[in-house]
């Protein structure tokens, strides 16, 4: 049976948080009477702020008077959270994450770049915390005013789409594993003459969780006999999205999205005439019905 989680060791990380992460972890182990070593142990398991913000955020913290070259304007909510001098770049990222899935495990992982395992178990306890659940209520009232789908709400799923990778979804590789044979695990004499598993390697998928994904990208998910498959979204038809929408894009964006075509019509010789699944046309539809659509 595994060991109780120890309360110290979300208490220990809540004193560090709090602290804007600048109290010693020496001064940490001595208010909770435990060992320093135990202290930087913990830190380590759990990935303390291990990540910073990306250029597209970090630079507006940093850098306020600079002025993007569009002069787009900061979306209400994230510039609140960016100018929030109370919270850490992945405390920041957390709320940002969260107000949009309103799953703890994913919002953690995607900020501090940590497993899963470590993200499960701090996800729920980063809610705890007062100026971070303050931020994301504040997150959460602010986004049903703007209760509608803007240009860069759609751009962005476009986007997601298109920049898909399959290994967010699955990971696949080799595996040894035992041999077995008709009566059991088939075993053979080495080298000292004693008997050990016969072992071969063998090709290996795995799905990960779906808490783990973005399920809004993915067309189809289903067990045949064949055995599980997923298929994403269509890529060619978001890239031909995007295209049509340059305007929305950034210069580096748009970079990617030539890039990215370019790559595609290599693989396909023959151009390919695609069905329309209507995705495109619900999203020129009522915005707020989409939206109340999604939060369901």
């Amino acid at each position: 049976m595994p060991r109780a989680r120890s309360p110290n060791r979300d208490k220990a990380y809540e004193l560090w948080s709090n602290s804007g992460q600048k109290k010693p972890l020496k001064d940490i182990a001595k208010e909770l009477g435990v060992s320093e070593s135990q202290i930087r142990k913990w830190k380590n398991q759990d990935h303390w702020g291990k990540v910073t913000l990306p250029n597209t955020i970090s630079n507006v913290t940093n850098k306020k008077t600079t002025k993007s070259k569009k002069n787009k304007t900061v979306i209400p909510e994230v510039e609140s959270v960016i100018n929030n001098p109370d919270l850490t770049d992945e405390q920041r990222l957390f709320c940002l994450y969260y107000s949009k899935s309103f799953n703890a495990t994913r919002s953690y992982q995607k900020a501090y770049g940590c497993d899963y395992e470590s993200a499960m178990a701090n996800g729920s306890r980063m809610l705890r915390i007062d100026k971070v659940k303050d931020e994301v209520m504040k997150l959460k009232q602010e986004r049903y005013v703007r209760s509608f789908i803007s240009e860069e709400d759609v751009f962005q799923k476009y986007w997601d789409i298109a920049f898909a990778d399959i290994t967010d979804f699955l990971s696949f590789g080799r595996r040894e594993v035992q041999v077995m044979g008709a009566f059991g695990p088939v075993k053979v004499k080495n080298e000292a003459g004693k008997e050990v598993p016969l072992m071969k390697e063998i090709n290996v998928v795995e799905f990960r969780e779906s808490s783990e994904v973005d399920g809004s990208i993915l067309a189809e998910v289903k067990q045949g006999k064949d055995g599980a498959s997923i298929k994403l979204a269509d890529r060619m038809k978001a890239l031909q999205w995007l295209s049509d929408h340059m305007d929305l894009a950034t210069n580096e964006q748009q970079t990617r999205i030539d890039k990215m075509k370019l790559e595609m019509t290599k693989l396909n010789n023959d151009p390919e005439t695609y069905e329309d699944d209507g995705f495109i046309e619900a999203l020129k539809g009522d915005a707020s019905e989409v939206w109340d659509e999604s939060d369901d």
